[in-house]
């Protein structure tokens, strides 16, 4: 073992005595002093990993308590920036300028009436391409002259496009009541003017089919309000479902029909529920959250709506800035004019709703499938009888069960064809919820269809 000796006692004398000097004032040698060990070091280390997680605590808490503060006195007040003082919040979006320079009274819901036709649509679950005119009415559209350019065109005049397609459909194998026409067909020439434009009227179609139009990858998944009986489901499925919050609270749902735009119910916004800054749409989840919501620009609602009669009940959401699409997130297709579905097709509803009457809202995304009733039926006197119009159509259980309920409404009832999920329905009204006898009543998308184009087109 190797180990210290101590050397004689003579051998203590410097190797070198030249170097041996006489010590001057001052000048003195450091006491030397034993280095810190790792056992001294700890402590001070600990104290201060304590004193930082303290402080991250504290900031954590004092930051959770000024969010909780901000949002309990937003629910309450609207904040005048100029008059730098607060005015409860149903005194905003009433028609009285409350602030100075009214600004209680610009960030507000708006009513839109459409008293034109749209001129463009899509006909049939085989998507025929039609146009109107005052002069001639609807015309489906011949595939002669017809190109990759005018498909393109009529694609962004309908909304959101994604890599459009067209394709050509013989004209005998349309519905009876297409098959004869009238029919029109570009004009040659005409590849960068509105597709309704563009045309010219004809008898017939001389190549014998019509054009069929894909304007998007919407309503497609990965994979393949309240929902009363149903059951567990996850957003990658239906990632165009998004809710709709008020101050942090989910009130709604709604339905993503581009990146920038939700359709939804008008009855979402009635009372206090019109200034503009307290709405947040939170997308892509299947969990309720409220953090990472988008802003809100527009909110735009039928004129027709009328609450006592539930009838016109849609309204739409203009987001601040468009969504980043993916997996989690990607509208679903608005259906084409005369879809056809046969009562007792397979409609699925979607949301975070109350799980039952009188309930509470779900923490996770729910669906739940239904079957379509017939409007007849549902209209009989033993139902709901004359309260049921063409603007609403009912699904669901006439023994009850499953049904859509607070917190589903504005969220969407889907149909799935030819590949894709149509919005075929908004969840509206009902009475209770899955009660015997009492389905639930959706507005009928297709009747909304020359609303919702107009809309889309006026504030684009």
């Amino acid at each position: 073992m190797w180990s210290m000796i101590q050397p004689p006692e003579e051998s203590v004398a410097p190797l070198n005595p030249r170097h041996q000097g006489i010590p001057r004032p001052g000048r003195h040698r450091r006491q030397m002093t034993a280095p810190n060990t790792q056992k001294t070091k700890a402590p001070k280390r600990k104290r201060v990993l304590l004193t930082v997680l303290t402080v991250v605590v504290l900031l954590g808490i004092l930051v959770t308590a000024a969010y909780f503060i901000k949002q309990l006195v937003e629910s309450k007040y609207f904040f005048c920036h100029k008059s730098l003082r607060f005015i409860p919040l149903d005194q905003t979006c009433d028609g009285k300028d409350d602030c100075a320079g009214g600004e209680d009274e610009v960030t507000c819901v708006s009513n839109f009436k459409v008293n034109t036709t749209f001129p463009v649509r899509l006909m049939t679950a085989q998507s025929i391409l039609q146009v109107y005119s005052a002069g001639s009415g609807w015309r489906s559209v011949c595939s002669e002259e017809w190109t990759a350019q005018h498909t393109k065109t009529a694609c962004q005049q309908l909304g959101y496009t994604d890599k459009p397609s067209s394709s050509n459909v013989a004209v005998q194998t349309l519905p009876s009541f297409l098959k004869s026409g009238p029919f029109t067909a570009i004009k040659p020439g005409t590849t960068t003017a509105p597709v309704h434009l563009a045309t010219i009227d004809r008898p017939t179609c001389r190549s014998g089919s019509v054009v069929s139009l894909t304007c998007s990858d919407c309503g497609l998944v990965g994979s393949q309000d309240r929902i009363v009986g149903g059951t567990d489901a996850v957003i990658e499925d239906w990632p165009w479902q998004v809710s709709l919050q008020q101050n942090g609270q989910h009130t709604c749902g709604g339905s993503l029909v581009s990146p920038r735009w939700i359709v939804t119910a008008a009855h979402c916004f009635a009372d206090t529920k019109k200034e503009l800054t307290r709405w947040r749409v939170v997308s892509g989840r299947t969990y309720m959250g409220s953090l990472g919501g988008s802003y809100v620009d527009r909110i735009i609602i039928n004129s027709d709506y009328d609450a006592s009669r539930n009838d016109y009940d849609i309204a739409m959401m203009r987001l601040s800035s468009s969504l980043s699409l993916g997996e989690y997130t990607k509208p679903v297709c608005l259906p084409p004019k005369a879809l056809g579905l046969a009562a007792g097709a397979s409609l699925v509803v979607t949301g975070w709703g109350y799980q039952e009457e009188n309930g509470k809202v779900s923490p996770s995304l729910q669906k739940a499938f239904i079957p379509l009733i017939d409007r007849a039926k549902c209209s009989s006197p033993t139902i709901y009888g004359n309260a049921i119009n063409s603007r609403m159509i009912c699904a669901g259980f006439l023994e009850g069960k499953v049904d859509a309920c607070q917190g589903d409404s504005g969220g969407p009832l889907v149909y799935f064809t030819l590949s894709r999920y149509r919005l075929v329905g908004v969840v509206s009204w009902g009475i209770g919820c899955a009660r015997e006898g009492r389905p639930g009543v959706y507005t009928n998308v297709d009747e909304m269809l020359n609303w919702i184009h107009t809309v889309m087109e006026k504030n684009p």
